[in-house]
């Protein structure tokens, strides 16, 4: 007998956590709360696993979209400004966590994909550029003494419009950092002028 259909779940709600809850045993709170997970997985910010979702909330900052929000994995996107423009953040640095003999391949994701929509449970049937905006991310120090990815000003930006992209590049999957500027135009910003380059990308697009 075929199983019945299972009608689909619906989204999670997302509580928003502040790191003050505590593990608990059977009811009993133990002494170590979120924040000190949060301390024990989260402290290595040089981490290529960590330095993407780290130059999202950067982004977001410098655009004013991520107060009192959560951050959505899968989402088609990684941000929306509050004026309704789609962003995506790519992420590279001239340091990695570990130790290497040469510097890394510094290069970014631009390949277009059937994006998952959160907010409508599913997955867009046109293979695209999900984004309005794509913002380049760079840390640039090459100096294990001083480099910290909150000294904003550690950071390049580099934002394109995606229809800049797909003229350009529109089958490429990835773009090289050396590239940004022969192939899309782009110049490196810093953090305080992120804001007016998205804004100046779409209307310029």
């Amino acid at each position: 007998m075929p199983s019945p259909v299972q009608p689909p779940l619906p989204e999670h709600v997302v509580a928003r956590r502040t790191g003050h809850e505590h593990f608990a045993v059977d009811g009993t709170a133990l002494s170590s709360t979120l924040s000190d997970f949060w301390t024990w997985s989260a402290s290595d910010l040089l981490s290529n696993a960590l330095r993407g979702q780290l130059a999202e909330y950067i982004v977001g900052l410098a655009l004013d979209c991520v107060d009192g929000k959560l951050r959505r994995e899968w989402d088609a996107f990684d941000l929306m400004t509050r004026d309704n423009i789609a962003v995506e953040v790519k992420s590279t640095a001239y340091l990695q966590t570990w130790g290497t003999t040469k510097a890394s391949s510094r290069r970014f994701d631009i390949r277009a994909t059937t994006g998952w929509h959160a907010d409508s449970n599913s997955y867009s049937t046109i293979r695209q550029r999900q984004a309005d905006v794509y913002v380049f991310c760079v840390h640039t120090s090459t100096d294990r003494r001083v480099a910290d990815p909150l000294q904003l000003d550690q950071w390049d930006f580099y934002v394109v419009a995606t229809t800049t992209i797909n003229k350009a590049l529109p089958q490429q999957r990835s773009i090289a950092l050396s590239q940004l500027t022969p192939r899309l135009g782009a110049h490196a910003v810093g953090f305080g002028e992120v804001r007016d380059a998205v804004r100046a990308a779409v209307a310029g697009r």
